[in-house]
């Protein structure tokens, strides 16, 4: 696996996406064969933590997955940092790298824990490279299926290599939304999210947020409504649903920022017209 040299402006960046997007793959995939799939189902009690509360959960395949990911991925790309979950929940001054000019690696190393922990096979992990705030390149890997998604700006998003298409909803049939648990909502997001227990809607509460963003990509579900806005959850799939032919509003009806400051909740979806009306139906006014 070499490494790469060149000066790092976005140009440059994008041409490390084109030569290197295969040895990002397969240190994803070497990632959740050490790290991740040894302990599914097989999770001591001493190896699960909880971090602010009961239904957020850390685990050791979270740290080492993230620490393998942290290690490979900088040493590929030179004068790039990465931030991770993990990290910032440590030291959030972490977090800042987002909004700063050097290429970043955003990385969800267990996106699903709670799924991880319970066995359920409903996790991936999540890996995005930006720079100045914008998604260049996305992997989703779902090692419980052995399946990867991939994207990069203005090149279309793949699973396993097929070409994915999120098309455009069955008019005929209520819109299918993955919404945010109430854990995670503040009474405010709350009645805004309420406004999807409307007529024409089914909305259900999520799963991995990476694999909801798969599912409209795929054209599987037809979108979503969350209320928070880390950029390890969304940056990857945010660039999959954008390249598969989706779009993403806030509730100010703005495309969500990486680097924060959005209007909550937001929805990404399938097309244009559906991503503007579920984010009509979550502003206060409606």
């Amino acid at each position: 696996m070499e490494t790469w040299r060149s000066p790092l402006d976005e140009v440059h960046v994008g041409e490390f996406v084109e030569r290197h997007s295969a040895d990002v793959e397969e240190a994803v995939r070497k990632a959740a064969a050490a790290e991740i799939m040894p302990r599914f189902r097989r999770l001591a009690d001493h190896e699960v933590d909880q971090k602010s509360g009961p239904h957020d959960l850390v685990t050791d395949a979270d740290r080492l997955t993230e620490r393998y990911l942290t290690d490979t991925l900088g040493a590929l790309l030179p004068g790039s940092v990465v931030v991770g979950e993990e990290a910032v929940h440590a030291d959030p001054a972490v977090y800042e790298a987002i909004r700063g000019e050097a290429p970043v690696w955003i990385v969800d190393p267990v996106d699903g824990t709670r799924q991880f922990v319970h066995g359920d096979p409903g996790f991936c992990t999540l890996v995005a490279l930006a720079r100045g705030g914008v998604v260049l390149a996305s992997w989703t890997y779902a090692p419980a299926h052995d399946r990867l998604a991939t994207a990069v700006r203005g090149r279309g998003a793949f699973l396993d290599g097929e070409p994915l298409r999120s098309g455009t909803p069955d008019p005929h049939r209520a819109l299918r939304v993955a919404t945010s648990h109430p854990d995670y909502t503040t009474d405010e997001q709350k009645r805004a999210l309420l406004g999807l227990w409307t007529d024409g809607v089914e909305p259900r509460a999520c799963g991995s947020a990476g694999l909801e963003y798969l599912a409209i990509a795929r054209g599987e579900l037809d979108a979503t409504a969350f209320s928070w806005e880390a950029a390890w959850d969304h940056a990857a799939g945010l660039l999959l649903v954008e390249e598969a032919g989706g779009a993403h509003l806030t509730t100010a009806g703005e495309p969500f920022r990486v680097t924060g400051g959005n209007a909550l909740p937001f929805t990404a979806a399938r097309d244009a017209a559906t991503a503007r009306r579920v984010a009509g139906l979550l502003t206060p006014s409606h």
